[in-house]
């Protein structure tokens, strides 16, 4: 994989103006540290905020800007960082930095950990001195050593410079944070079960309300944001709310750049900061190149393997959350993958299923029974052994599964790709029914919401 914001012909350079997330990635791909970091106008954006901002002020700036949690939902922050309790009797709140990066085909977290530990640290001081939170962690997916290595060491050159600790930069704000690796599990993204599992608890979900906010880590109210959020925020303060929405294209309604990429069989597989509003098909031709020689596309994901796929045809959509969702699935991480011609779809899927049954917590029955059942029927499609029925089941379950069925959001997110591969590739799956299977009764007719 290559990580660059250049252009195919590396004609588009990275500057504070147009990429706040990357222009400081070194060429090397080294880690910035903080002399480094602070040459190129690090921590000034925290000097700004401790200096010459209310607390409430820089809620309400990055209100203004428009930012939205850059984890997948796509929750408004500054909504989110309103939800915290005004009373200022309250003085124990925690601010969590959600950086369990377990979704598939999803890496850019840990790029700017591993190259940019600072961005995120300067990210996370402006918007503890902002929640008013004391204490932070950042919750780091277990398999990320690298990253746990850099960050660990940002966090001590911070704190010897008087950035973290005790009466920050003189303001008499104290903050301490720390990096806290879980133990390899997907659903720790969910943030409830982060909470539990920071705690020393089985990584379940809870039940909301009560919302973090008001109920969150060791019983206290707590914010979790997203790692690519929490990097947008020293840019919203250092430049100014007009400046960040100018950055997306128009017709966006997302605002500000995303951190964007490409995987599969493509000629040039990566990861750029683009502005929110550019097309998929830019994405895919301009700056991963295509599909290689010998090979078309198919279909793709725009998000993760929790994101449904799409048509070649669906290209022209734009990417922000409005722009896929009129095409039919969500943006999700931003970063797609795609599907070339070699692959079948049913043997795509019973491996995606797989996962998403193996990373369930097992909290509510559609989920811990359903996704199993689905992972043993794509078995015997994908081996030519499926039975009449089978599809219209596996349809079943994705109505039993869908959003609001279940307990959190894996179990929709595992069954979204699951249907729409059924509604565009239908063929392959009855290519794998039996000649002489005899006929079953489907689990049930497909949900339809409403009906």
């Amino acid at each position: 994989m290559t990580l660059t914001s250049f252009g195919p012909a590396n004609l588009i350079k990275r500057s504070p103006e147009t990429h706040p997330l990357t222009w400081r990635l070194r060429d090397d791909a080294e880690p910035v540290w903080l002399d480094e970091y602070q040459a190129k106008n690090g921590y000034a954006a925290a000097r700004k905020a401790f200096a010459g901002m209310a607390q409430d002020d820089i809620v309400q700036t990055v209100k203004d800007a428009g930012l939205k949690g850059r984890g997948g939902a796509g929750f408004p922050t500054g909504v989110k960082w309103g939800l915290m309790p005004k009373d200022e009797s309250i003085n124990i709140r925690y601010l969590l930095c959600n950086a369990d990066e377990m979704e598939p085909n999803t890496w850019k977290d840990r790029m700017l950990m591993e190259q940019l530990p600072h961005l995120l640290i300067e990210g996370m001081l402006i918007s503890a001195r902002a929640l008013k939170t004391y204490r932070g962690y950042i919750f780091l997916r277990g398999e990320y050593t690298t990253a746990a290595k850099h960050l660990n060491r940002a966090v001590a050159e911070a704190k010897a410079a008087g950035l973290l600790g005790k009466n920050i930069l003189g303001s008499g704000f104290d903050f301490e944070l720390f990096v806290h690796t879980g133990a390899g599990r997907y659903i720790c993204g969910e943030e409830t079960a982060l909470i539990n599992s920071l705690e020393g608890r089985r990584a379940n979900p809870r039940s909301k309300p009560p919302f973090p906010a008001a109920v969150g880590v060791w019983g206290k109210p707590t914010c979790v944001n997203n790692v690519e959020t929490l990097c947008n925020v020293p840019a919203i303060i250092a430049d100014g709310v007009d400046w960040y929405k100018s950055l997306a294209r128009e017709g966006s309604e997302d605002m500000g750049t995303k951190l964007m990429g490409f995987s599969g069989k493509v000629k040039n597989p990566g990861l750029w900061e683009l502005p929110f509003g550019v097309t998929a098909r830019e994405l895919f031709e301009d700056y991963a190149g295509g599909m290689r020689d010998g090979y078309t596309l198919k279909a793709w994901q725009p998000g993760g393997a929790g994101t449904g796929f799409l048509l070649p045809e669906h290209l022209d959509a734009q990417m922000y959350a409005g722009g896929i969702g009129k095409v039919g699935t969500r943006m999700g991480t931003g970063l797609a993958m795609a599907v070339d011609n070699t692959v079948n779809m049913v043997s795509l899927l019973r491996n995606m299923e797989q996962f998403f049954a193996r990373e369930s917590c097992g909290f509510c029955t559609p989920c811990r029974d359903g996704l199993p059942w689905s992972v043993k029927l794509l078995m015997a499609l994908e081996n030519g052994e499926g039975r009449e029925g089978d599809i219209e089941t596996l349809l079943g379950l994705v109505g039993f599964l869908g959003p609001g069925k279940t307990f959190c959001a894996h179990a929709p997110g595992a069954v979204e790709p699951l249907g729409s591969a059924i509604k565009y590739f239908r063929s392959e799956f009855e290519a794998g029914i039996a000649p002489t299977s005899a006929a079953v009764p489907p689990l049930a007719r497909p949900i339809v919401v409403g009906a």
